[in-house]
């Protein structure tokens, strides 16, 4: 249990699959308790922690992050591919286009905010670009 509370305390205890806090204190074997993924996150290599319906659910399959059905976008990108690309090469990657201003930096602030606890040391920024009626929100690195 060391290891699962050593790595929930890194984390925040907040599960970094759907982003929701996790219980340290549920059982392990409630699908809203505590897990340790260590086979799908490719962004550092790290073990994370994930409630274990989340972990379960993935299996053993490339994880997908959600992005939340609150934003208003087009074309969001899979946010663990943006990671671990940018992690590797850095650089801007576009990855979601929204109707309005208001909605790009809704999103813009999301998308740090997510991808701080994604992968902690990508020190990610978000960018905004208006054109064509429509604003790309992409984040560099």
């Amino acid at each position: 249990m060391a290891q699962l509370e050593e790595i929930g305390e890194r984390d925040g205890w907040r599960c970094w699959l759907c982003d929701e806090p996790v219980d340290p204190q549920m059982s392990v074997n409630d699908a809203r308790g505590p897990s340790i993924d260590g086979r799908s996150q490719k962004v550092k290599g790290l073990e994370r922690l994930a409630h274990r319906g989340c972990n379960t659910k993935k299996g053993a399959i490339a994880a997908v992050v959600p992005w939340p059905e609150r934003l208003f976008v087009s074309d969001p990108a899979p946010l663990i591919g943006v990671a671990e690309r940018l992690a590797r090469k850095g650089g801007r990657e576009v990855v979601a286009r929204c109707p309005t201003q208001s909605d790009a930096d809704e999103t813009a602030s999301w998308l740090i905010d997510r991808l701080s606890r994604l992968a902690p040391d990508l020190a990610a920024t978000a960018e905004i670009q208006s054109g064509g009626g429509q604003y790309l929100v992409a984040v560099r690195r």
